[in-house]
């Protein structure tokens, strides 16, 4: 156990003024790894107040001193990559290789944007011959972010980015399973960046609604899941302030595979696509329904099975680990569940299914790759997004009949298409009711590329200019020529 850690608010470190703290397990180990704050509403408002105290010099520093403050705090976060994978790692149990490549690349997101600094422009619009008429792109003041526990130290440092850059102050409030790296980001962002101009409270619904009800925070970001996403939804309309908001929440993938693909291949993308080695299966794109041509299922099947039988358990800070446990012992819970429902619908359980039972393992919050063959369309492990380790196997002989089963679900984040045919490959991107679609890839992600979802997946963009666009507001200026 490690000493209790304080939020920072204004660039200084501090206690809930309630002093209320909450224990951050270790997942690996299945102990209280340190406590923090449990923020309340007044830890909130003190930072929304340090926030507004901050605004007007961040927004008057303009975009290209505020871009070079975020490309060299990006850096910062490059040269100590290894402590923040050593500290998620630890927090979230995820392998510490995984947790090394998050944290470089929320470091390349933060420089990314800092280099499009420049890019928060207006227009002139030739509406009239007696007037000038042009817009400008203004910040919200302050911004307030949620993120989840699955990456830390890259969604605390990928969903600030834009946010900055655009000119706001921001209170990030991240999962409260998996605090720790926030913390030491903001630690690190005081280096760079004016006090007050990036602020974390770390707790659990409380404090995410208290700054989600702020009247004085009208922009929120989000990640996580779609009920969370209902009651920000809910949140912001009983604060009586109208804002803005935008979501990246939950996925129930598909990984379509059309006859002519390799078979080999589509194995290897099948175990790297469920996001195993990196966060166990918690993420959002983790493509967990496996639509297969029935003559193709039994190979594939026996290819997956071997793949994922000669991934190797073992402490998340172990640099040869490829699997670490889940996050909590109730999100092994969740999972636990999930297959038996499944199980008790009539799906098969191929491999996995169970928690190790060998030492050390059955010390964490361990709980097997999972593989489910009988799988139905109506069934929930069809429907519900699971976020863990289990991957459902579904084969198909119509297309038309495949594609309303990938269709017939609430999410509609990312696909995947293997195939060698790049008529059909397209035809079906065009006909799949998502918002991301790899062709012969899975589950990567690239700065400048516009990533978001259809439906119950969210709203708004990440990773490009439409994530700066989206952290501003666009003013109209119309000009009399006398």
């Amino acid at each position: 156990m490690i000493d209790p850690v304080l939020m920072l608010i204004g660039g200084e470190e501090c206690a809930a003024v309630s002093g209320a703290r909450y224990p951050v397990w270790e997942p690996d180990v299945g102990e209280v790894l340190t406590e923090v704050p449990d923020a309340g509403p007044e830890d909130v408002a003190a930072a929304v107040a340090a926030a507004q105290a901050a605004a007007p010099g961040w927004r008057a520093m303009g975009a290209i001193e505020r871009g070079d403050r975020v490309a060299r705090f990006g850096q910062a976060l490059a040269d100590d990559a290894d402590a923040f994978a050593q500290l998620d790692a630890r927090n979230a149990g995820n392998p510490i290789t995984g947790m090394r490549r998050g944290a470089l690349q929320g470091a390349r997101t933060l420089r990314y944007f800092a280099g499009l600094a420049l890019q928060l422009t207006g227009q002139t619009i030739p509406a009239s011959t007696d007037h000038l008429h042009y817009t400008l792109r203004e910040p919200f003041g302050v911004v307030g972010i949620i993120t989840p526990f699955n990456h830390p130290t890259l969604f605390a440092a990928a969903r600030t980015a834009a946010p900055l850059v655009a000119g706001n102050c921001v209170i990030l409030k991240p999962a409260h399973q998996t605090p720790l790296s926030a913390i030491r980001l903001a630690r690190l962002a005081v280096q760079y960046l004016p006090a007050g101009v990036f602020n974390v409270v770390t707790g659990g619904a409380v404090a995410g609604s208290a700054l989600v009800r702020h009247p004085e925070v009208r922009r929120i970001g989000f990640t996580g899941g779609g009920p969370t996403a209902l009651r920000i939804q809910a949140d912001a309309a009983a604060s009586g302030s109208i804002k803005r908001l935008s979501f990246e929440l939950g996925g129930k993938n598909p990984l379509i595979i059309l006859p002519d693909a390799d078979l080999d291949r589509v194995a290897d993308a099948a175990v790297e696509g469920m996001n195993l080695t990196r966060v166990m299966g918690q993420s959002c794109g983790s493509t967990s329904r496996l639509f297969v041509p029935a003559a193709m299922r039994d190979d594939l099947l026996e290819g997956i099975v071997e793949r994922i039988r000669r991934l190797k358990f073992g402490p998340p800070l172990d640099e040869r680990t490829e699997l670490g446990p889940l996050v909590s012992p109730e999100q092994r819970e969740r999972v636990e569940g999930y297959v038996g429902r499944a199980r008790a619908d009539g799906a098969s359980v191929v491999l996995g299914g169970e928690r190790p039972t060998d030492p050390p393992l059955d010390r964490g919050f361990y709980y097997r790759p999972t593989v489910l063959t009988g799988v139905h369309p109506e069934m929930e492990i069809s429907q519900e997004e699971v976020f863990g380790p289990v991957l459902a196997i579904m084969p198909w002989s119509d297309e038309a009949e495949m594609l309303r089963a990938v269709n017939d679900v609430r999410y509609g984040l990312t696909a995947s298409i293997y195939t060698n045919d790049l008529t059909a490959a397209h035809r079906i991107a065009g006909r799949v009711e998502v918002g991301y679609v790899w062709i012969n890839d899975v589950e990567k992600r690239w700065v400048g590329v516009p990533f978001g979802g259809y439906k119950d997946s969210g709203t708004g963009y990440e990773y490009s200019l439409d994530e700066l666009y989206g952290y501003s507001q666009l003013k109209a200026v119309s000009v009399a020529l006398q």
